[in-house]
């Protein structure tokens, strides 16, 4: 028989509030995965696991019976980014082939495959029950499961057993997968290419093992928080592997990156990153050891888990990975040697939580995890948002964190390559927003404009220290926030991050290379560079809001960016317009019309008022000549201070309808809104003109400035969703948050100064950029 490839899609719409998750016509996935088996099932499982790391393969949805009988039709017969998991709930609560066909008009013969691992996964779970568990498998029982997809951890879940127990039995019965060649030349002549994959669907190997081989572990499927800037990385190691005479191993299974193009290595396998099979590639290939800092977090995840099954990973130690990637042994390494951090505990339970978050005083940041990397974060301004919070954050995970939110904070991002513990080269960046904005949703500058030379004196401090303590070999980045000169880590991760190519590109030399041969123990000399540069780039977030309909398009801690450009200037505004305008943001005519609604307080703590922050910056646009416009809270502030802006009633909508909702009513959206400060209130004082949506929508306005609250996930429809929502349905340019806001009016305004203080903005080549540093 011949191969199966299948090509699935990744979403995310799960890290949006109010997003549709119906699937149509216009694009809502953010990568893809291509898996390869020599029958659908086999390629099915392998796909979902790719798209879904954490996942061991298909299975059906966590349902109550009354959720099944109440829902799962629903969920059948519309398309959605759960249906595929829908169908399967279907299959083992017992629905027939054509039930589910009838509902969901999927072909039957796709339905009929994925029955039948539904019916495999059963008979597992029986065997499971009985007391010999994984040992009643004999070698026909296991080849049967491993033709059907079945990864060695899935069939321990069902079994009550571990992954190692299962595959020690497999081995045992001589089961092991085969290397296959992708033959592109439909047998007419010897198939050359460099495509392979395993499966069970065989005996011998296409391919024969070769020896001395260095393994890449590629970045998976684009996903939001990793996407093509971790196959940056994987690419410049992958060559800098083979220009030292290494062979150079691939596993990856986008087919959207460099890194499998055929050419790029000598081997290339599209297969899972998963322990089982990373380990079935490196048996095969009997390697030189394993490379997992180039590809992201789920390339990361696996480091442990291979050392414990005697693989040797090039680079920093795995334990020295798990040191930085567990809260609680980072955390007792920066006291050891004296770094500060934000106070955070583990907490049992709401009290604990709230009884720390009153010790620490509010806002408070509330994880599902102590691994630094988990995802699912809230700000807690309140102990209200806190119980709401704490309960969504223990349905996915038993570890719950929560520490000091430092509100007024600058974030700093140390970039860095390190050798035996000490830092051959580094970079070190600032973002525009203060801390709380996820720093893949950051807008970034470097080298850095506006920080005190004692704060860059003392964040090259920590990072050697930082670097030293966890005996660093490789990539590695740091986030550090900064009040005044007082410093504070966040994070670090000892991987390669998303802006080792921005900072590549920026100073002109690739830190990946420099890693590369750190980590093969080639005892690489520094770059002689300077952060000194006689140019500024910028790094702008890339969205898109406009395809997920119903999404709120705020920043928070959560990220939410599906790219990113950079750009150059000759100094910071000239560079930060470039970037913007790159990610397709339109500047308004110099004699056009903004739309300001600024919340009362950008931090709930400490008075700090955005309005107040913003008011220089009002009064710069009225200068130019553009005319404002402002939501009654605001325009009522910026009146009392001598500034003419026109204001307009904030939406009170008979009704708010998101794709794939019922319209909310305004009842509704008056009963279940809490009241979040001024601006955000349905009471309307000010006099009426027009409303803003009505603004928004007739083409007077040509961008707007929305900034909320800045600690608070709002949960309903609220005045300042309706106006964010209209502004980026209406394709007119929005920002959401003061700082940004601030460089953008600082910017705009250099851009029209007439004379010597306008900017120039030429177009100019990278390599122009370079030459006149060199010359300076």
């Amino acid at each position: 028989r011949d191969y199966c490839v299948i090509k699935m899609p990744r979403w995310d719409l799960h890290k949006f509030q109010r997003v549709s998750h119906a699937l149509g016509s216009s694009m809502k996935s953010v990568g893809e995965v291509m898996s390869i088996g020599r029958s659908f099932e086999e390629a099915i499982q392998k796909a979902v696991r790719m798209v879904a790391p954490g996942s061991s393969g298909i299975e059906g949805l966590d349902m109550t019976d009354e959720e099944v009988k109440t829902e799962l039709n629903g969920m059948l017969s519309k398309p959605t980014d759960k249906r595929l998991y829908a169908v399967q709930t279907a299959f083992e609560r017992g629905y027939t082939v054509d039930q589910v066909h009838n509902l969901s008009k999927i072909d039957r013969w796709f339905l009929s495959k994925l029955r039948k691992i539904s019916g495999l996964k059963k008979e597992c779970i029986e065997r499971g029950l009985s007391s010999n568990g994984v040992d009643s498998l004999t070698k026909a029982n296991f080849i049967t499961l491993k033709q059907a997809g079945f990864a060695d951890v899935q069939l321990a879940n069902y079994m009550k057993t571990t992954e190692s127990i299962v595959r020690r039995r497999r081995l045992q019965m001589q089961v092991k997968p085969v290397v296959k060649q992708i033959d592109t030349l439909a047998a007419e002549f010897p198939a050359q290419t460099n495509y392979l994959y395993m499966t069970y669907h065989g005996t011998t190997d296409d391919v024969e093992a070769d020896k001395d081989g260095v393994i890449v572990l590629g970045c998976g499927a684009y996903c939001i928080g990793s996407s093509v800037e971790f196959d940056w990385s994987a690419v410049s190691c992958i060559r800098q592997v083979r220009a030292v005479g290494n062979r150079a191993i691939v596993i990856n299974y986008n087919p959207e990156t460099v890194s499998t193009d055929y050419d790029e290595s000598d081997r290339l396998y599209f297969e899972e990153l998963s322990l089982e099979r990373i380990l079935d590639v490196f048996e095969h290939e009997t390697a030189n050891g394993v490379i997992v800092s180039v590809g992201g977090q789920v390339a990361q995840n696996v480091a442990l888990p291979l050392k414990q099954n005697g693989v040797r990973i090039l680079g920093t130690d795995p334990d020295d990975i798990d040191r930085a990637e567990d809260r609680h042994k980072f955390s007792a390494m920066l006291d050891s040697i004296g770094v500060d951090q934000p106070p955070w505990q583990e907490v049992n339970g709401l009290d604990d939580a709230l009884k720390f978050a009153e010790e620490v005083k509010y806002p408070v940041l509330v994880r599902p995890s102590f691994v630094l990397s988990g995802a699912g974060m809230n700000v807690a301004s309140n102990p209200t948002q806190m119980t709401a919070f704490l309960k969504e954050a223990g349905a996915a995970s038993s570890n719950i964190v929560v520490s000091k939110f430092i509100t007024n904070a600058q974030e700093i991002e140390f970039d860095g390559v390190g050798l035996d513990g000490k830092v051959l080269n580094y970079a070190i960046s600032e973002h525009i927003e203060n801390a709380g904005v996820h720093s893949g949703d950051a807008t970034l500058v470097l080298p850095a404009q506006k920080l005190y030379q004692e704060t860059t004196r003392r964040v090259k401090i920590i990072g050697r220290a930082v670097c030293k303590a966890l005996n660093i070999t490789g990539p590695f980045n740091m986030q550090l926030m900064a009040r005044g000169n007082e410093l504070k880590v966040i994070e670090c991760n000892l991987r390669a991050s998303r802006t080792f190519p921005f900072i590549s590109k920026t100073m002109n030399c690739n830190f990946i290379t420099l890693a590369t041969k750190a980590m093969l123990g080639l005892n690489p000399k520094p770059y002689n560079i300077s952060l000194d540069l006689d140019y500024v780039a910028v790094k702008a977030p890339m969205f898109s809001f406009t395809r997920l309909r119903g999404a709120d398009p705020t920043l928070g801690v959560e990220m939410s960016s599906t790219g990113e450009v950079a750009c150059f200037g000759n100094n910071l505004q000239e560079a930060f317009l470039a970037a913007i305008e790159a990610t397709g943001f339109k500047l308004p005519p110099v004699d056009g019309s903004i739309l300001v609604s600024i919340a009362k307080s950008d931090s709930v703590v400490e008075g700090q008022d955005a309005r107040h922050e913003f008011l220089p910056y009002m009064k710069q646009m009225v200068e130019l000549g553009l005319t404002l416009y402002g939501t009654p809270g605001t325009a009522e502030y910026y009146q009392k201070h001598g500034i003419d802006v026109t204001p307009l009633a904030k939406p009170r909508a008979t009704s708010f309808a998101v794709e794939g909702e019922a319209p909310v009513s305004a009842d509704a959206m008056d009963e279940d809104r809490p009241k979040l400060s001024d601006d955000e209130s349905e009471e309307i004082t000010a006099p009426t003109i027009e409303k803003a949506l009505e603004v928004i929508r007739s083409g007077k306005i040509h961008m707007v400035i929305n900034v909320p609250e800045g600690s608070n996930k709002e949960g309903a429809v609220s005045n300042g969703y309706m106006i964010r929502r209209t502004t980026v349905d209406f394709g007119i340019s929005l920002l959401t948050n003061i700082k940004v806001a601030k460089l953008f009016v600082e910017s705009f305004s250099k851009k029209h100064a007439i004379g010597a203080g306008g900017l120039n903005m030429p177009v100019q080549t990278i390599q122009e950029f370079y030459e006149v540093d060199k010359l300076i």
